[in-house]
This record gives C-alpha cells, sequence and structure tokens, in this order.
C-alpha cells in the first residue's frame, strides 16, 4: 500500500520510520520548522538513551502538495485533538482510507461527516517516545509496553478485510497490532482516564514531579474515577474498570511507581506545553458531550 503518515511528532516520525524500515512504500508529512528540518536531515531516530542516532531518508509531504493531488491508499493520522478539524479539511481533498490512531472522544461520525464514513478507521498509536531536538528517541520497550498492542477498530466493530490488511501491514513493519471490535468506546474510555492524569500532571510539571505529591495524586484518582464513572457504558477495556473499585492505599503507590517509571517519563505525559493543555481541554469537551448525551 502507499501509506501516508500525517504529522511529524513523535509518534508519526516513529511509525513512518518502521514503515520505512519494513520496505513499505510511506511518505511523511510535516509542517514548518519540523518539515525544514526533515528536509535537511532526514527523520532521525534513536532508541531510549542511546548515543546512536539513525537518519532515514524518507520521503516528505506537506498540506500543501497533498491538497495538490494526494491519493494513498491508507493514511495514518498523528496530531492532537484540536488540530484534527483542520486535518480532515485537508483530507477531504484526498481518497483513501484514513486511520485515525490519535486521542478522540468524539467518536467517528464526526470524522465521517467531512472526509466520508466509508473512508475512517479509529486506532491508537502505543508506541511512545520523546523529541531531543530534532531527534526523536523511541521509549525502551518493557514488560508493560511488550504486552500492549496497538487497537485498530472500524467504527461499527466489524472484521473487514481493510481491517485485516491495515494490520498486517503494521505488525510486517513490527508493530504489534490487534483488531478492536469496539474502538470507539476503548478511545473514551482512554480518554476519561487520560484527562484527568494529564491535566494532574501538567499542572505538577511533570510525571516525576506529580509522584512526588502524594495528596495530588489522590485528587488525580478520584478525578480518573469521576470521570470513568461518568462514561455512558462499562469502561473498554474493562481493567479500566479497577480504577473506580481499587482502594486508594492501593493506587497511590502503583500509579506513584507509574509516574516515576520509563514508560511515563519518556512518553506525552512529559510534555507540558500549551499545546498539550489544549488537547486535555478538547478531550475533555468531548468527554462533556457523551455524558450530556448519554452516548
Amino acid at each position: 500500500m502507499r501509506v501516508l503518515v500525517y504529522g511529524a511528532g513523535v509518534l508519526g516520525s516513529l511509525f513512518a520510520a518502521r514503515l520505512h524500515e519494513a520496505g513499505q512504500d510511506v511518505t511523511l508529512l510535516a509542517r514548518g520548522a519540523r518539515l525544514a528540518a526533515l528536509r535537511e536531515h532526514g527523520v532521525r531516530i534513536a532508541e531510549g538513551d542511546r548515543p546512536e542516532v539513525r537518519s532515514l531518508p524518507i520521503p516528505l509531504t506537506d498540506e500543501t502538495e497533498l491538497r495538490a493531488g494526494g491519493d494513498y491508499d491508507l493514511t495514518i493520522v498523528f496530531v492532537r485533538a484540536h488540530q484534527v478539524d483542520a486535518v480532515l479539511a485537508t483530507l477531504a481533498a484526498t481518497t483513501g482510507d484514513v486511520l485515525f490512531a490519535l486521542n478522540w472522544a468524539g467518536g467517528p461520525e464526526a470524522l465521517g461527516a467531512v472526509i466520508g464514513d466509508e473512508r475512517v478507521l479509529l486506532g491508537f498509536g502505543i508506541t511512545g517516545g520523546t523529541m531531543d531536538g530534532d531527534v526523536v528517541r523511541a521509549r525502551p520497550a518493557g514488560a508493560l509496553t511488550r504486552r500492549v498492542p496497538m487497537p485498530v477498530g472500524e467504527p461499527d466493530g466489524r472484521s473487514t478485510p481493510r481491517l485485516e490488511r491495515v494490520v498486517h501491514t503494521l505488525r510486517a513493519a513490527g508493530i504489534k497490532a490487534k483488531p478492536e471490535p469496539r474502538m470507539a468506546a476503548w478511545l473514551t474510555t482512554h480518554a476519561a482516564f487520560e484527562v484527568p492524569l494529564g491535566q494532574a500532571v501538567h499542572a505538577a510539571g511533570g510525571p516525576r514531579a506529580l509522584a512526588a505529591d502524594p495528596v495530588a495524586v489522590r485528587a488525580m484518582i478520584r478525578g480518573i474515577r469521576q470521570s470513568l464513572a461518568a462514561l455512558p457504558g462499562p469502561p473498554q477495556p474493562r481493567a479500566f474498570g479497577a480504577l473506580r473499585i481499587l482502594p486508594e492505599w492501593l493506587l497511590v503507590p502503583a500509579l506513584r511507581a507509574f509516574l516515576r517509571s520509563s514508560v511515563a517519563v519518556h512518553s506525552g505525559l512529559s510534555d507540558t506545553s500549551p499545546s498539550a493543555a489544549a488537547e486535555y481541554e478538547q478531550l475533555a469537551g468531548q468527554l462533556r458531550a457523551h455524558t450530556s448525551t448519554g452516548k
């Protein structure tokens, strides 16, 4: 397949690199200063804190070129939730399936209304990392991250040939992916967990700073519980339901340990930028809409 990775942040760069190194026909869309850096040095990837950096000559494009005639079999979108409207306006001029692999609790209908319901796939990029200048440092795989696959699903939960094709393409690039029949509910549950978590981390100044404040961690846990309780249906995956019933004396040390771990530190949680805060606000608004409509 001809694959476009839309967004050249940490996740977009990592996925484009994995696909490129697996021999896939992949193009990476970037903007502004990031696009200029990629054109000069290529996509620069390092594994964890290792000093070795590899530069990959992945073909690049931008939104102007895409609007002028971008036809891809699959576009994988890695942008923040509050940037999706602008992306949809660009993708409306293209063809091919679109996998939205991002934080999103707004449901598939809002996406399909612009680009066509038949083009929409939902997913979530599990791979993590951080930016070090123009180098993307991939998060080292741990016991937890090895067990958690990237979920990908049809909006209506069906098993389809195109879903199988997308999962196969990702697996061929070394990305552990699996079909998820309740992908929309999965994304909503994840947002209900991530918004209180991310806002608490943002207010504290980072995951380790939050871990050092057990009072703030307790307040975060209560916020997560309220957010999960407001969901219109059971959490998906159901394991998130444990956060609603386990005692605080057990959850506080567990979540403090998580916040100090490399999984949390070398992830998007370490991004305390205004853009990260804007994404949490967008997700919070989407969750409030779910609560008011009961859907």
